[in-house]
């Protein structure tokens, strides 16, 4: 077995609270009382909510009943990680070989540091600094023989301090602590039934014995109770540096000039992940504005973006920022930076052209996209159909490349809604019309959806004779609120030029919704 290689490991208690805190969607202020919960139990609390009781493994129905007007919040393995790269970064920045153990903790050999910086506490104490000028005030550091030794040696060492344990006495600092610490709760259990409830107690046990009945992931557990943590420090290899900012000064005001400004960086920023073999599918903009309110929008492409397509959607991001950045940088100030970011990737290898020329699909793409970068953002639109129950409604319209987003969701139950067929013409404003019987007086409906005559004449431009009808289909919306109810009856006409009719009978007035074509 390999000797323990001496480490430094670095903990931010409660890392879901304060990834959360510091996730500006979240909306969560660092003093409010959180508590973050996976499996309908704690998993993380802030300080706040340790005050009035709050801890962790407690279910959701006693942490609130400990605090009240506790805010709880559903973990998110995503957020956390994303939110402990910028402290990963930092540290690697400091001393490089930097191994990510999980969100909130990460580990690097002791030897490096040390001798950079005059010794292992110098080190710790650089490197809790460097995350300090981040806004990370609970730092602790652990220095032992092993990860797992320095882990436990950063679990108990004071707010923003460190603690090292010296070389060779490992199994002593271990001996007191939990079996509880191993993380493995089955095993935990089994040893509280033979009476063996420290890490010393665990050790003292026989390895041969030790195997033979836990096996080798219990031999593993029992190796590392005992201080002997073979374990090396695998650090990871940094990713490359893909996003790319342009900050202005003095700030822009005017569209052209930000798009002319953002064009090498546009072009490095493609050719960057073209080096590593990538391409940009999706393609996050975050705009600062030297007054006001900046943007931040995540951008979709049908294929995958080129330098062009990046200016083009900086270009059309800040148009849509405000019409005062069109003329001049007042009132709202001027962009004073602009980042670019790789939101989502593919590789380049699945993005290359055909071997005998461009598709069908590609050369649409190409024109399409040409068409977009003339007209704006909004220039080119293709439909989606939503939910609802009225047809305008239902029909959603997308700019070329973005994702469908449907505020109404089709496959929700929407009684009323128009089954099909559909009309193939969709009027945006239903047409006002008339609906008479044969006598010439107006078609009238009741409460309970009776006619007061059959519909014979369709009066638009000129009367026309109606030869058939269907119909009435109630539509009935928010009944409970007076101010915005809708009661509505549908019918189909067909008129006596053959032309079918969707029509809709609403506060007494009649009107043309659709037309089948």
């Amino acid at each position: 077995m390999d000797a323990p290689v001496r480490s430094l490991v670095l903990w931010i208690p409660d890392w879901p609270v304060v990834a959360l805190t510091r996730d500006p969607t979240a909306g969560v202020a660092p003093d409010e009382p959180v508590a973050v919960l996976e499996a309908n139990a704690v998993v993380a609390c802030s300080p706040a909510a340790r005050a009035e009781g709050v801890r962790r493994g407690l279910r959701r129905r006693d942490a609130q009943a400990r605090c009240p007007r506790l805010r709880v919040v559903a973990a998110d393995p995503v957020r956390d990680s994303r939110m402990f790269e910028p402290v990963v970064a930092r540290v690697e920045e400091l001393a490089p070989g930097v191994q990510p153990i999980r969100p909130g903790l990460c580990a690097l050999r002791a030897r490096g540091p040390a001798r950079y910086y005059g010794g292992e506490v110098p080190a710790a104490h650089t490197l809790i600094a460097g995350l300090a000028d981040l806004g990370f005030a609970d730092v602790r550091a652990g220095i032992a023989d092993g990860p797992f030794t320095a882990e436990q040696a950063a679990r108990t060492s004071p707010a923003g301090d460190v603690r090292a344990v010296p070389a060779g006495e490992a199994a002593a600092f271990l001996a007191p602590l939990p079996t509880s610490v191993l993380g493995e709760p089955s095993l935990v259990e089994l040893l509280a039934r033979l009476g063996v409830h420290t890490l010393g107690e665990f050790a003292a046990l026989d390895a041969k014995r030790v195997l033979d009945r836990f096996g080798p992931q219990g031999a593993r557990l029992h190796d590392l109770a005992g201080g002997r943590d073979s374990r090396p420090v695998e650090p990871r290899t940094p990713p490359p540096e893909l996003t790319r900012e342009v900050s202005f000064e003095p700030p822009l005001g005017l569209v052209d000039q930000v798009a002319f400004g953002i064009r090498v960086a546009a072009e490095e920023f493609i050719a960057g992940l073209g080096a590593v073999g990538l391409v940009c599918t999706e393609l996050r903009v975050e705009l600062d504005v030297d007054l006001g309110t900046g943007s931040e929008r995540v951008w979709l492409h049908p294929g995958s973006f080129d330098a062009a397509g990046v200016v083009d959607r900086v270009r059309w991001q800040v148009q849509a920022l405000g019409e005062g950045l069109g003329e001049s940088a007042e009132p709202g100030g001027g962009i004073s930076r602009v980042r670019i970011i790789p939101e989502a990737v593919d590789a380049a290898s699945h993005h290359q052209p055909a071997i005998f020329g461009a598709g069908t699909e590609e050369r649409v793409h190409h024109t399409l996209s040409r068409v977009q970068a003339m007209l704006g953002h909004r220039g080119v639109l293709t439909p989606a159909v939503g939910g609802g129950r009225w047809l305008a409604e239902r029909q959603v319209l997308v700019p070329w490349g973005d994702r469908v987003v449907l505020a109404k969701e089709r496959a929700r139950p929407w009684p009323g809604h128009l089954t099909a067929p559909l009309p193939g013409t969709v009027f945006p404003q239903s047409r006002p019309v008339g609906v008479v019987d044969a006598a010439g007086a107006p078609v009238a409906i009741d409460d309970r959806g009776g006619l007061s005559a059959p519909p014979a004449v369709l009066l638009r431009e000129r009367p026309c004779e109606i030869v058939a009808w269907a119909g009435p289909w109630p539509v009935s919306e928010r009944g409970w609120d007076t101010a915005r109810a809708r009661r509505a009856h549908r019918f189909q006409l067909v008129d006596a030029e053959q032309i079918a009719w969707l029509v809709v009978h609403e506060a007494g007035a009649w009107s043309i919704e659709g037309r089948y074509d």
